[in-house]
C-alpha cells in the first residue's frame, strides 16, 4: 500500500535533513589485528594491497563478513526501511541520484552507495544527501577489517576482501548505521555476484544490458542480462528501464514468480507538446515531460522540467518508487527534476570560451546516447571535439565510431595506471575509422592545455572512462583556484 511520506509543503528538504547533525555511530570493539589512527588515504593504500586480485567474482567471503557485522543472517536488522537495488550496463548513475532527489523532495532520510568515484572517495556514500566524512568511512572500515579478522565461530579465520569488496561493507555497515527511510544501492559489476547483491532489496531495477567488462562478464548478452538478474527476488517488484533488455532477464524474473514492469509497457514518458501516451516519442529534447504508469495504480504527472539526465532512467525511478510504496506528489517530483545534478554525466562547464560537456560514458552504448543527445542539440559553435581517454579492455573502436558522426576530430590522451591505454593505440583507432587527430597527449590535463592553446573555441566532448571525466574535473578545479 502506497505510504504518504511526510514532505514539507515546499516539497524541499534543505531545512529538514541538511541541517540535521548526524548522530554518533555505533561501534565495536576493535579486533587486536586492527591499525589505529590510520587516515582515509591510509585505509585506501592499505585496502589495495591486502587482496591478491582486484576483482574475485563471488558472495562467499564477503557473505561471511557481513554476517560477521550484523548486515545479514539470523537476526540481522534491515539497512533501511526500503531498499531499491539498481543494475544495469549504464545508466545506474544517472538512476540513483534521481531516486535520491525524489525520496528526499518527498521526505524521506536517504542512502546512496555507489561505484566508482570521480575525485574523492566519499562520493561513494551520501547520507541525507551529504557526502560521507573522512571520520565515518575510517571508523566503518575498522569495523569491517575488525570483523574480517574476529573469530566468530563460523570456522572461517581471517577472511581476506578486495577493495571493492572492503569498501561495499563499509558503505552498507555505514548505511545500516543510519536506517534511512530510503536506501539505494548502486551495483558495481554484474549483478549475481556483485558484494551488493548480499542485502535483499525490496525493488530491484535493471537500466540497460549492454555489453562491457568482457573479461568477467563475457560478450553474450543473454549471459549478461542473466548475471544482472540476479539482483531480483520472489516476491519482489523488478523495473526493466528498457524494453530492448535479453529475454534472459524476463525469463529469470518469470523462474522467481516475478513479473517485471518495464518501460513503453507499463509506465512510459513523452515530451509534453505530444499527445498519444500510446505511442511514446523516444526523444530526449529540452522542455518539460510526462510521465505516466499504466498499471495499477495508473497515474499520470504532467509538466516535469527536464532533469538534464536520461528520461528513460527517470520514468523509472519514478515507477521504481510507486513500487516502493512511495505516494508521489508532483510538485515534490518537479521539484526533484528541476534540481537533480550529477556530476560527469552531460554535465556541461563553459571554460576559456568554450563549453566542455563532461561525460563518463565508456563503451558504444553509452557513446550512442551521447551521439544522439549532441546531435538533437541546436547548432553551436563549431568545431565540436573530442578528449577521449580510455582503459585497455574498453570497447575504443565502438565508442570511437559511434561518436564520429558527430565530432569534427579527437585530441587523445593516456590515463595513469596498468590498465591504461595508450594515446597513440586510440589515435590509431580514429584514424583507421578515417577520423581526424589533433593531438596525442600523455595525461588528459595535458589534452585540456592543449585544447584550450591550439583548438578554436566551440564545444568539447570529454569522455571514454570514470578516470578521463576525474582528471578533467580536477583540472578544471585548478583553473578555478
Amino acid at each position: 500500500m502506497a505510504e504518504q511520506a511526510n514532505a514539507p509543503g515546499h516539497c524541499s528538504t534543505r531545512e529538514v535533513l541538511q541541517s540535521r547533525e548526524r548522530p554518533p555511530l555505533s561501534v565495536a570493539a576493535l579486533h587486536e589485528a586492527v591499525p589505529r589512527e590510520l587516515s582515509l588515504q591510509d585505509w585506501l593504500s592499505r585496502l589495495e594491497r591486502q587482496h591478491p586480485v582486484s576483482i574475485d567474482m563471488g558472495l562467499a567471503r564477503v557473505q561471511c563478513v557481513a554476517e560477521r557485522l550484523g548486515l545479514v543472517g539470523p537476526g540481522a536488522r534491515r539497512i533501511g526501511e526500503r531498499v531499491i537495488t539498481v543494475a544495469g550496463t549504464n545508466g545506474k548513475g544517472s538512476t540513483v541520484a534521481m531516486l535520491e532527489a525524489l525520496g528526499r523532495a518527498h521526505g524521506l532520510t536517504t542512502a546512496t552507495y555507489t561505484s566508482p568515484h570521480l575525485l574523492h572517495y566519499n562520493e561513494r556514500v551520501t547520507l541525507d544527501g551529504q557526502h560521507a566524512s573522512d571520520a565515518e568511512l575510517i571508523t566503518a572500515f575498522e569495523q569491517v577489517d575488525s570483523a574480517r579478522h574476529s573469530d566468530a565461530g563460523d570456522g572461517q579465520g581471517v577472511i581476506s576482501l578486495t577493495y571493492f569488496e572492503a569498501g561495499t561493507l563499509a558503505g552498507l555497515w555505514l548505511i545500516a548505521q543510519r536506517q534511512p527511510r530510503l536506501a539505494i544501492l548502486e551495483v558495481g559489476l554484474g549483478g549475481r555476484l556483485d558484494a551488493v547483491n548480499i542485502i535483499d532489496c525490496d525493488v530491484a531495477m535493471i537500466t540497460t544490458v549492454a555489453q562491457d567488462h568482457a573479461a568477467f562478464l563475457g560478450t553474450d548478452l543473454e549471459n549478461i542480462g542473466f548475471e544482472k538478474a540476479g539482483i531480483l527476488r520472489a516476491g519482489r517488484p523488478a523495473i526493466f528501464g528498457s524494453d530492448h533488455l535479453p529475454s534472459s532477464c524476463a525469463e529469470h524474473a518469470r523462474s522467481l514468480g516475478v513479473t517485471p514492469q518495464v518501460l513503453w509497457q507499463d509506465f512510459v514518458w513523452q515530451d509534453a507538446c505530444e499527445q498519444d501516451l500510446a505511442s511514446p516519442a523516444r526523444s530526449s529534447a529540452d522542455g518539460l515531460w510526462r510521465w505516466q504508469r499504466l498499471s495499477d495504480p495508473v497515474m499520470t504527472l504532467e509538466a516535469l522540467p527536464d532533469p538534464g539526465l536520461p528520461r528513460d532512467n527517470a520514468a523509472s525511478a519514478l515507477n521504481a518508487l510507486v513500487a516502493a510504496g512511495v505516494a508521489l506528489e508532483v510538485s515534490c517530483v518537479r521539484h526533484a527534476m528541476a534540481n537533480v545534478q550529477l556530476k560527469g554525466r552531460m554535465q556541461w562547464v563553459q571554460r576559456h570560451g568554450r563549453d566542455w560537456c563532461l561525460d563518463v560514458g565508456h563503451n558504444p552504448h553509452a557513446a550512442g546516447y551521447l551521439a544522439s543527445r549532441l546531435a538533437a542539440r541546436e547548432p553551436s559553435a563549431r568545431p565540436r571535439l573530442v578528449l577521449l581517454a580510455m582503459l585497455g579492455d574498453k570497447d575504443a573502436r565502438g565508442v570511437i565510431e559511434a561518436l564520429s558522426p558527430v565530432v569534427d576530430g579527437f585530441v587523445v590522451a593516456t590515463l595513469g595506471g596498468e590498465r591504461a591505454r595508450q594515446a597513440s593505440e586510440l589515435a590509431a583507432v580514429v584514424r583507421a575509422g578515417q577520423g581526424t587527430v589533433l593531438a596525442e597527449c600523455d595525461s588528459v590535463a595535458e589534452a585540456a592545455d592543449w585544447l584550450v592553446e591550439h583548438a578554436t573555441a566551440g564545444e568539447v566532448l570529454v569522455c571514454g572512462s570514470f578516470f578521463t571525466v576525474g582528471e578533467a574535473l580536477a583540472w578544471l578545479d585548478d583553473e578555478d583556484a
